[in-house]
């Protein structure tokens, strides 16, 4: 009896909702700091739920070649609901206990996230009829990233109104007030609920055979290293994951300390969300842009496209321009959107079904290493700058990573030019 696959892309939109669309990040940094923990401990947790990435993400997707995709998904809802259940029942100021709390709380979320990373995108992709299915994958990543979208703009209009207790008691009668340290938790709950409503879709989800299903564990481990070498010996695959890591690693360092340079520039804390919520709106019209560009024009062409939106964000971040600051931060989170499409477009034209799951979790892998790597380097420069007056280091650490971005980028375009030239040659 044949699957009934025809669910699982509806079911796949609807898990990368509720997976990624957080009611707790336009208070991210903020809701560590309130906790009790300082602006470098929370950049040095950020490194270990990197480093904790790093490590399980190309076992994860390699399982979930072979165990299964499904099984996956559920293990990373799992663990998600035991990420928000540790932030939810950490002592405020509570010293170590709290900062283990913090760092249980950072391993289980890069474990949900190399679980999940590569998975979801590999069960939706093999639950496409064969048939014109890179077309049919264009457009569901489009409508994924579109809805995913909507749910930013819900989750961070409620998650940044619920952190504010004074906005929430001006709502509620004077007998059920609540205090700051209950509003802090609100958006926390709510993502456990998400957690929740994640493992009911994974349950629901239907896993498509494809060529590696069942394999044993020693294949797994094989199929590791194969998928490994492939992704570094093929000249497309090594050029966009390198400059994708350098163009992502910056951006998302800066996007998890988005609330600290909120405060830097003078906004009110209520605000948080709404700005959050006009990312996503804006998000909305990325995947169309992304999608017409990369159908135009080649991947290096579009990837230089995004390095250059992207330096221009991060050069106009550094004045740290009161309220007015906001305007490059909405904008670098636009070119992570449009990077983020142009790569898995690659990844899934080079990659075939049988290992479909490594390869994007590789690509992960890499992806978060970097990312861990350079919040390693961003926090020694926190350090090594005084902090005084308040928001000074941070502005100095802003300045100090431009030259370094542009030294990169210009290296890895010099090279992934040449590289691909002498790719094209050689192929005649």
């Amino acid at each position: 009896m044949p699957q009934d696959l025809s669910r699982n892309a509806n079911r796949f939109v609807t898990f990368t909702v509720f997976f990624t669309a957080r009611a707790y990040y336009p208070v991210l940094a903020i809701l560590f700091i309130d906790l009790g923990l300082t602006l470098d401990q929370f950049v040095m947790l950020n490194l270990i739920w990197a480093l904790t990435i790093f490590l399980f993400e190309v076992p994860s997707g390699a399982l979930a070649d072979t165990i299964g995709r499904r099984t996956l998904l559920m293990t990373a809802s799992v663990l998600m609901v035991i990420e928000m259940l540790c932030l939810l029942i950490a002592p405020r100021d509570g010293g170590m206990l709290l900062l283990i709390m913090c760092v249980i709380n950072r391993i289980c979320s890069g474990l949900s996230e190399a679980c999940a990373s590569g998975a979801d995108e590999a069960l939706a992709y093999d639950s496409l009829p064969p048939e014109n299915r890179a077309s049919a994958w264009d457009h569901l990543l489009a409508h994924a990233m579109r809805w995913r979208s909507v749910g930013f703009v819900l989750a961070m209009i409620i998650g940044g109104v619920l952190y504010d207790a004074d906005t929430i008691n001006s709502i509620l009668p004077a007998s059920f007030h609540i205090s700051s340290e209950t509003a802090h938790r609100l958006p926390v709950l709510l993502v456990l609920m998400q957690a929740l409503a994640c493992l009911f879709i994974t349950w629901r989800m239907v896993e498509p055979v494809h060529a590696a299903a069942g394999s044993t564990l020693s294949h797994a481990f094989h199929l590791t290293l194969s998928t490994a070498r492939w992704v570094f010996t093929n000249p497309k695959t090594l050029v966009v994951i390198l400059i994708g890591v350098a163009l992502d690693s910056i951006v998302r360092n800066f996007a998890t300390i988005t609330s600290s340079y909120y405060r830097l520039i003078d906004l009110p804390e209520w605000t948080y969300g709404f700005f959050g919520a006009a990312m996503g709106l804006l998000g909305w019209f990325v995947p169309g842009i992304a999608k017409q560009l990369n159908a135009r024009f080649g991947m290096l062409a579009n990837l230089g496209l995004v390095a250059v939106m992207t330096l221009i964000g991060l050069v106009v971040l550094v004045p740290a321009w009161p309220i007015y600051g906001v305007v490059p931060t909405l904008f670098l989170m636009m070119m992570m959107g449009f990077l983020g499409f142009t790569v898995s477009r690659v990844l899934h034209e080079e990659a075939d079904s049988s290992r479909r799951a490594t390869v994007l979790s590789v690509k992960g892998l890499i992806f978060n290493l970097g990312y861990g790597l350079f919040s390693l380097g961003f926090s020694g420069l926190l350090a090594s700058f005084p902090d005084t007056p308040e928001g000074a280091a941070l502005r100095s650490a802003l300045l100090w990573q431009v030259p370094f971005f542009v030294a990169v980028i210009l290296g890895l375009f010099s090279w992934a030019f040449f590289k691909l030239r002498s790719y094209r040659v050689s192929k005649g």
